[in-house]
């Protein structure tokens, strides 16, 4: 029985760069929204650095162990290749042109089996996919709000006020930011970062997320009962759509 309902039809996870913790965050949120008896569907559009492409790449496997989704590999990762570059380039180099209009459908099948949507891109969202072709492309053609990544260290509000000011600008929306990895004894900067972004980045900070040592399945699952502690809840559950049924 759910428990919840979601006024939105899922989010589309971007980063400030490679290496902040994309998949993990979505991973937590994934797991998080199944405790409320959501049926949450997962999309990894496009995955490089795969080692055997006819299966799903570790960041795909990683969102639907989370979600306990047992979608059509080819519906949660439709392009899959080889070498760790950029899409475009990887598949270039798999003989391969990605055809949005195959990630559209395909997002849409996703969405018709399950109450929201978790939807990680690759990199950030000027990550070229083919052509003139951007991430921010297909998440303005998915029609999905933003939910930005981003890491505590120096350079970070920088980063993140330069991913969401190039969101506006192409008309996507920012419904938050998550700041990833937060040591346990933050430096000057890093515990300056969250501040500073929430004021000069007119978003909400969804939640600052604590450094979890283990496997990455470990860490999912312990920042998926961080969430449900979190000061920003509120926020985050109003940035998903989120309605408790029972809630105050």
């Amino acid at each position: 029985m759910k428990v919840a309902e979601t006024k939105q039809k899922g989010v589309f996870i971007t980063g400030t760069d490679t290496g902040v913790g994309k998949t993990i965050v979505a991973a937590a949120l994934a797991s998080y929204l199944t405790r409320f008896g959501l049926r949450v569907g997962v999309m990894k559009p496009v995955e490089t650095g795969v080692e055997s492409t006819d299966q799903l790449g570790a960041d795909a496997r990683l969102l639907s162990r989370a979600a306990k989704f047992g979608g059509d590999p080819d519906l949660i990762s439709p392009y899959r290749f080889k070498h760790p570059i950029s899409p475009d380039q990887a598949a270039s180099m798999a003989g391969v042109r990605i055809e949005h209009h195959r990630l559209l459908q395909q997002a849409e099948k996703l969405q018709e089996e399950s109450d929201f949507l978790i939807v990680e891109g690759a990199g950030g969202i000027m990550v070229p996919l083919m052509g003139g072709y951007l991430m921010a492309d297909l998440v303005r053609d998915l029609d999905l709000p933003l939910v930005v990544v981003a890491k505590p260290t120096l350079g970070t509000i920088n980063h993140t006020l330069l991913t969401t000011y190039a969101a506006r600008s192409l008309n996507l929306e920012v419904c938050g930011i998550f700041i990833n990895d937060m040591p346990n004894q933050p430096d000057t900067a890093e515990n300056n970062a969250p501040h500073a972004i929430a004021s000069l980045g007119s978003a909400s900070i969804l939640g600052v997320l604590p450094h979890i040592d283990g496997s990455d399945e470990d860490i999912y699952l312990r920042l998926a009962d961080h969430f449900a502690q979190m000061e920003t809840r509120p926020w985050l559950h109003a940035a998903l759509g989120l309605t408790i049924k029972g809630a105050n």
